[in-house]
């Protein structure tokens, strides 16, 4: 084995202690770097799933003030289609009040308006019986003077009729 390995080129006692070497300073880095090393990894990873944490943290409080603005934004539909709802209701309510006037207004033109007929018409009779008793105190006057036969009534009464200026209008 002594050719074989010097046949390669290498010295053994050189390279048992290159070994040795590469093992002290192995332990020595071990105790010297990689601790201090893995202590700073271990710290920046905690510091990570602190920053995650407080990541899901904002999320979860965002998503709750999203649900919150949700909520408000819902609870202010509802009150204003409750606003719009009670508009409604009271425009129907002074439209139906507007008919019910508008009604009671057009029932009190149409009693003064058969009032006032019903006062022509009492006028219109009352002239008219007027006329009627002047024409019969005519007609009675002119059958005083004359005889009271049937005929000759008649006759006065159509005389009368056609002398006067009432003529049924």
């Amino acid at each position: 084995m002594d050719k074989a390995v010097e046949a390669l080129g290498l010295n053994l006692p050189q390279l048992i202690a290159q070994v040795a070497n590469f093992f002290v300073l192995l332990v020595i880095l071990r105790l010297t770097l990689y601790k201090p090393i893995l202590k700073m990894l271990d710290e920046r990873k905690q510091k990570i799933a602190e920053g995650l944490n407080a990541a899901e943290i904002a999320r979860a409080e965002a998503a709750q003030a999203q649900a919150n603005i949700q909520a408000q934004l819902d609870t202010g539909r509802r009150e204003a289609q409750e606003i719009v709802g009670n508009a409604q209701q009271i425009a129907t309510r002074i439209q139906a009040e507007a008919r019910e006037q508008a009604g009671r207004d057009r029932e009190a033109a149409l009693d003064r308006a058969r009032t006032e007929i019903q006062l022509e018409r009492d006028r219109a009779i009352a002239d008219l019986r007027g006329e009627f008793a002047d024409l019969t105190v005519t007609a009675a006057s002119r059958v005083i003077g004359q005889s009271l036969d049937r005929q000759a009534h008649q006759r006065i009464i159509d005389e009368t009729l056609a002398e006067t200026t009432f003529n049924g209008n």
